[in-house]
């Protein structure tokens, strides 16, 4: 992971599927616990099919899957001997977690675990009534944070203990409380996993969520989120969606910078990834396999490149150019260029590109016969290819020294 595995998609399923709104139902819409608990009794996915979500997965380039082993809401998918509250007492009655690992395993997709701090059921849990919080008020609500920290404990060694190796453990909703026990509980059954930062201590790896990433190039482990949905992560059915556009340059952006990336979607009651959600997979999924050594490729920074909004990677002679959303037009020069690349390629559909040394006449600078040579690279389809990021592949004979040294720069980010 975060060499090899650096793609993975996301799954938010939980009962909430059921009145097909949003994960957060009761918080945002406030729906009362003992209604929404009621969802427990109708929740009977019939044709939930991990292996068709595996199958998903492996089609679109996806190298690894995050399943919500427990939300906010407290309703835990897999056989925890912790809580009633659980997928098994379910009409569905399996443990849909082992059903998923099983298939992940057999079928060499990577699987990473979410499980939420806040819990909105257990008794325990100590509300401080703050981000992602509810006020309970029923009387078998008792706050204890150490028999909640306890809670905790005994699931996530079920989980790192049952399921078979695991890629990475992706807490949600920091708490205040910092307790390193937690983590290292985790590495003891799993020493290999990755911890990201929203847990009880600074883990292993950051975690942007829904956020621009600005172009520079990641000093940390970082693994960025977002949802094929705009409103919610679980399954709505009013969702609205981001556009393929959208996603491709997120994904572009942060992979480009050196991050992981995930994305989700949200199964329906029945347990089908379908329609819309499962198209934006494919598409995104196509786009991804052509661009894909472009995003695995090391990034580099040059000044020339970042103003004009671009994008840079090299591997070995190569350079990717990641074009910006919408670029203005069908071609773009680099002033800085000493050398003519041997080729110029759109990744995203194989086509060769036009590149030549010539005179641009936006750069007159009023002095006539003053024009000097640049590179030239001219006869990108921006039109068919807008809705999804655009990579060009530069081959060079030598790529070091093809352009002015101080025309690149080291610039960092965390975040």
């Amino acid at each position: 992971m975060f060499k090899t595995k650096r793609f993975g998609m996301f799954i938010h399923w939980g009962i909430y599927s059921v009145n097909k709104i949003h994960e957060q139902e009761m918080w945002r819409y406030g729906t009362s616990k003992e209604a929404y608990e009621e969802y427990a009794r109708s929740f009977n996915p019939k044709n939930y099919n991990p292996h068709d979500w595996v199958k998903l997965a492996k089609d679109s380039g996806f190298d690894y899957i995050t399943f919500t082993t427990k939300h906010h809401d407290g309703f835990c998918m897999w056989d925890t001997a912790y809580s009633d509250y659980k997928v098994t007492n379910t009409p569905y009655g399996k443990d849909v977690l082992k059903e998923l690992a099983d298939a992940c395993h057999k079928e060499g997709i990577g699987l990473s675990l979410y499980y939420s701090v806040p819990d909105w059921h257990h008794n325990n849990y100590p509300n401080n009534i703050g981000h992602h919080e509810i006020e309970r008020t029923d009387k078998d609500y008792a706050p204890n944070e150490a028999l909640y920290i306890e809670y905790v404990k005994n699931q996530v060694k079920e989980l790192v203990t049952n399921y078979g190796r695991i890629e990475s453990f992706f807490w949600d909703i920091p708490p205040k409380t910092r307790d390193k026990s937690l983590n290292e509980l985790i590495r003891s059954y799993q020493p290999h996993i990755y911890i990201n930062n929203r847990g009880y201590d600074e883990g292993d790896f950051s975690t942007p969520e829904r956020v621009s990433a600005d172009g520079a190039v990641f000093e940390g482990l970082t693994e960025a989120c977002d949802s094929v949905g705009a409103e919610s992560w679980g399954y709505r059915e009013s969702e609205d969606y981001h556009s393929m556009l959208y996603l491709t340059s997120a994904i572009d952006r942060y992979m480009a910078m050196g991050a992981n990336y995930v994305l989700n979607a949200g199964p329906d009651s029945d347990g089908r990834i379908c329609g819309q959600a499962r198209k934006i997979l494919e598409d995104v999924g196509a786009w991804y396999k052509n661009v894909k050594e472009a995003l695995f490729a090391t990034p580099v920074r040059y000044e020339w490149a970042s103003k004009k909004a671009m994008v840079t990677t090299k591997s070995q002679n190569t350079l990717y150019i990641h074009l910006p959303p919408n670029p203005p037009s069908s071609g773009f020069f680099i002033k800085e260029a000493k050398v003519l690349p041997k080729s110029a390629t759109i990744l995203n559909n194989g086509k060769e590109l036009n590149i030549t040394w010539d005179k641009i006449p936006s750069l007159f600078d009023g002095n006539a016969g003053n024009l000097k040579q640049v590179l030239h690279i001219f006869g990108i389809p921006v039109d068919a290819l807008a809705s999804e990021t655009i990579i060009i592949k530069l081959e060079f004979e030598k790529l070091d020294g093809a352009f002015e040294e101080s025309s690149q720069s080291s610039d960092k980010r965390i975040l």
